[in-house]
């Protein structure tokens, strides 16, 4: 049973934090404020007359940085942008040391500025954080000075103990300390109010936080996904339910409206799928919130008018739209992409005289992490002395591509590599395997052929590899009868994956049909099914290798936890290194795969 984290340490003393246990309730505001203030003041109101009725809060957020603290590589760290002819342009972005000045330089003037996240700060790391158990990603979020973030279904990834220590710092339980520095934890904190210990049935962090200034206070309430424990390893969380979204930030809003908190953000880990790919598309066209879909359009639809703005992720996707609350008004919904590729920055028209915001005023914009600003030099410290650390191991060379092998696509060309790698893996632990499969979400980042550092092109480094697959994985192997293994793949685009199907990436040998004209479950053309062209026997016995997340029934795959005789081999990132060692070198590289197993009809 995970043990309870305890309560946010309040370190920074210009920060006013007010957790759920002790906020006290706060008055109406002083009937002396001049009738006819009514003027923006972005600059603290203090006039002869006392301050402004209307006070612009600036909120600046982002969401799903997951430890990227240096630039992303080829087109995870890139953003597209919709030109004013129709056309587009790709822009490079992200990296910390630029994501720092960003914000920084947004901040300047505005006296009244929150920065807030919307989850998944960590896990799925690149080596230089993953590898130290993402304190490091912890240290530079200090340093951007968040305020505040919800938890996202991947700070479960290590389990509950652990993100309590993320939060309130202390060296790792079983590797020490990796400086001659304690682990501090983090200045801000983390937001969990659909988490529920199930021993205590209380949430494991604090629901909400209030921040203050001169009279200004904004509740936030932070959630992830109710759906996280099919996402992330039954171990991670252990001990733990994951209430509704809407039902908890509804319940929360009404204890803050008791405590005299009348403007509300909610930090909501789930998202939307917005119909244009350009970070600047409109999706209020033609209507409000016409060119969204997914989760987050049903949540901000039923999240209380009570609430004044949602700041999403999970899906990295960028979008800024308004969606009608439950009574019919327009309130803004946004997400910044991910990897710290964009931020948000939008303007809460504060009104002292109701202590609500002003929706009708409310502003928004995603902002390009652009890479033509100087980097922040305490990022770039940070970055050198914990690269440092890592070098030894993330610097040794693992294999050879000839051409960047990227991630994206229903079938990817990556995506095979590793079925491929793993069934070669599986093939050692038993040579009876006889197909891999892998979920495209493992897959965190593409194979570039551009040297990132001195290892010269088309080397991979074992810090490249990292970065592609980062959870720590066995390689699994289990035996299913050819009737469940036709169910796998039917449960690709059915069941809980019928609204945003997951498409496995199959090892050589195995190919398909997917028809996409048709719907559930009949999208997989089963007389289409081949292993290595012979048709699927549904009473014969296939051996089966997976990662151990899949191999338990994750990502929607029940069928995958049924299969019997299970044997547990070495990590994921292992079988990859292996593969890539023992089928490429410097003279004979490994070409990307032509990812032409799944024949798809649309």
């Amino acid at each position: 049973m995970p043990a309870t984290p305890q309560p946010h340490r309040r370190r920074r003393t210009t920060r006013l934090l007010a957790a759920a246990a002790g906020l006290t309730t706060v008055g109406a505001l002083a009937a002396a404020l001049p009738s006819t203030a009514s003027a923006h003041d972005n600059h603290g109101g203090h006039g002869g007359h006392g301050p402004s009725r209307y006070q612009d809060v600036q909120l600046l957020s982002f969401n799903d940085l997951h430890g990227n603290l240096e630039p992303p590589a080829g087109s995870s760290g890139r953003v597209t942008e919709l030109q004013p002819d129709g056309t587009t342009k790709t822009i490079d972005a992200g990296g910390v040391e630029y994501l720092a000045t960003h914000l920084r330089e947004a901040r300047e003037g505005n006296r009244y500025s929150i920065t807030a996240a919307g989850g998944d700060m960590v896990g799925a790391s690149p080596l230089i954080s993953g590898l130290f158990h993402d304190e490091p990603t912890i240290e530079a979020l200090n340093k951007l000075d968040l305020d505040v973030t919800s938890v996202g279904n991947h700070e479960f990834d290590e389990g509950a103990e652990e993100l309590g220590r993320l939060q309130n710092g202390g060296c790792h339980p079983t590797e020490g300390c990796y400086t001659d520095k304690k682990f501090k934890g983090a200045d801000f904190p983390y937001l969990a109010a659909n988490v529920i210990e199930e021993k205590t049935k209380k949430p494991l962090l604090e629901p909400y936080w209030v921040w203050k200034k001169n009279g200004v206070k904004v509740g936030f309430i932070g959630v992830t996904l109710e759906a996280t424990p099919d996402i992330v390893s039954a171990e991670g969380v252990k001990g733990l339910s994951f209430k509704d979204e809407v039902e908890t930030i509804n319940k929360y809003a009404k204890v803050l409206q008791r405590q005299g908190v009348k403007s509300i953000v909610a930090l909501i880990h789930e998202g939307g799928f917005p119909a244009g790919t350009a970070y600047n598309y409109d999706c209020d066209s033609p209507g409000a919130g016409d060119g969204v879909s997914g989760p987050i359009v049903d949540i901000a639809k039923n999240v209380t008018p009570q609430v004044d703005a949602l700041v999403t992720g999970h899906t990295h996707a960028p979008y800024v739209c308004t969606i009608d609350d439950p009574a019919g008004q327009p309130r803004m919904v946004t997400s910044a992409s991910s990897f710290g590729r964009l931020y948000t920055d939008t303007t809460l028209t504060y009104d002292r005289w109701t202590g609500d915001i002003a929706r009708t005023a409310v502003r928004s914009a995603n902002h390009v992490v652009t890479r033509d600003v100087p980097k922040a030099p305490d990022m770039t410290r940070l970055i050198d002395r914990w690269n440092t650390l890592a070098a030894p191991i993330g610097n040794r060379a693992i294999g050879h591509i000839s051409a960047d092998i990227t991630s994206t696509g229903t079938e990817s060309p990556l995506g095979d590599l590793i079925a491929d790698a793993q069934l070669a893996y599986g093939k050692e632990l038993d040579p009876e395997a006889d197909v891999a499969l892998m979920n495209p979400g493992g897959i965190r980042a593409p194979l570039t052929y551009a040297a990132k550092g001195g290892e010269g092109d088309g080397v991979v480094t074992y810090a490249e590899g990292f970065t592609v697959q980062p959870f720590a994985n066995t390689v699994n192997l289990q035996d299913l009868t050819g009737a469940q293994l036709i169910q796998v793949l039917k449960e690709q685009v059915s069941g809980a994956n019928e609204a945003a199907p997951k498409v496995l990436q199959p090892s050589a040998g195995l190919t398909y049909t997917l028809d996409l004209t048709k719907s559930g479950a009949d999208r997989v053309v089963t007389d289409s099914i081949r292993l290595n062209g012979a048709a699927i026997d549904p009473s014969a016995v296939y051996r089966v290798a997976s990662n151990s997340f899949l191999a338990g029934g994750g990502d929607g795959f029940p069928t995958l936890g049924q299969g019997t005789n299970d044997l547990v081999g070495e990590d994921d990132l292992t079988a990859l290194e292996k593969y890539l060692t023992a089928n490429s070198s410097a003279t004979n590289p490994i070409a990307p795969p032509a990812a032409d197993r799944i024949t798809v009809l649309r």
